[in-house]
């Protein structure tokens, strides 16, 4: 299908802007032209009962920052599900701030509490320190419920681009350590550590995310080229360390037509089916990477949000 009319205004008017592009800057200042541009094409904040923020603990000493939302009450007599929700961003930029409103949106429309993870970036914090702060996270959310008044047996990890990958790698790790997963929301995530596909070459620019882009963001994240082949750093195709791949949590995966990263998770779909897992994938046509935040300005992307939200509570149980 041709571009959504939308998504080409969108693309028109970044072009029309010329600003640095993220791979032009540093770090530190594609951060902060993160945060500045994140929150211009979102949907509106959805209003909450609570929204707090507080430290998570990680293994190394050090804690992060983590949003929890809650769009109801909470009920010790009937704990609600939750959704532990990690930022897109290239492992470099994003925060719980670029992505409050879509994780309001869960909350409200996914009937779950929503634990967001401000999981450390690179190039101050290299590979694996997101792997590890994810990971943590979820323990420590899994092992704090009562508190929170979330119940443990309907949990689930979600994430979008780089933090889908970071879903992924949970859902693995959770399993081995008896945490049980509802479900895993993967939203146009990474899972190769090379830029091989036919998507890849199709639209490698011109579509938001180009393949400089991806190739600056990997070169921020990675300590040499070996953790390429870290199953933690390129799921689908990762040999270095890699477990079985049976017995995960179902998965729900979209992609969007004319993203660089579609047909990578289209194969993980596969992956996943092939070794017995549960999957529903959607290919959202039209569509570039990022368009899950792009609600305010592409009425189409309701849609998305609607289906994606219909996917955890299905998983949760909830009506």
């Amino acid at each position: 299908m041709p571009l959504n009319p939308k998504i080409e205004q969108v693309l028109d008017m970044i072009a029309r802007a010329k600003r640095p592009k993220l791979h032009e800057m540093t770090a530190q200042a594609a951060r902060a032209s993160y945060e500045k541009s994140a929150p211009i094409l979102e949907i509106a904040s959805a209003p909450m009962f609570a929204v707090e923020d507080m430290r998570v603990p990680t293994r190394d000493g050090a804690t992060i920052r983590a949003r929890l939302y809650q769009a109801v009450e909470p009920s010790w007599a009937e704990p609600a599900p939750a959704l532990i929700y990690y930022h897109g961003g290239g492992f470099t930029v994003g925060s719980v701030d670029t992505h409050d409103a879509l994780c309001r949106m869960f909350a409200r429309d996914g009937k779950c509490t929503v634990l967001s993870v401000d999981y450390r970036l690179a190039p101050e914090h290299k590979f694996p320190t997101a792997v590890d702060d994810a990971f943590d996270a979820l323990v420590w959310l899994h092992a704090h419920a009562a508190q929170f008044g979330i119940d443990t047996g309907r949990l689930a990890v979600g994430g979008d681009s780089a933090g889908g990958t970071l879903a992924t790698v949970c859902a693995v790790l959770a399993r081995d350590a008896g945490i049980a997963l509802s479900v895993q929301l993967l939203i146009y995530p990474g899972t190769t550590g090379y830029q091989e596909t036919d998507s890849h070459s199709r639209l490698a620019d011109g579509f938001l995310l180009s393949g400089e882009t991806i190739q600056w963001f990997f070169d921020q994240y990675v300590r040499d080229a070996s953790d390429r082949d870290d199953w933690r750093f390129a799921p689908l195709d990762g040999k270095r360390g890699a477990p079985d791949f049976g017995g995960l949590a179902p998965a729900w995966i979209a992609t969007a037509e004319y993203d660089p990263l579609s047909d990578e998770g289209d194969a993980y779909a596969l992956k996943l089916r092939d070794h017995g897992n549960e999957v529903t994938l959607r290919r959202y046509p039209g569509m570039i990477h990022e368009f899950f935040k792009m609600g305010g300005f592409v009425p189409d992307v309701a849609h998305a949000h609607a289906e994606a939200a219909a996917a955890l509570r299905r998983a949760f149980g909830e009506q």
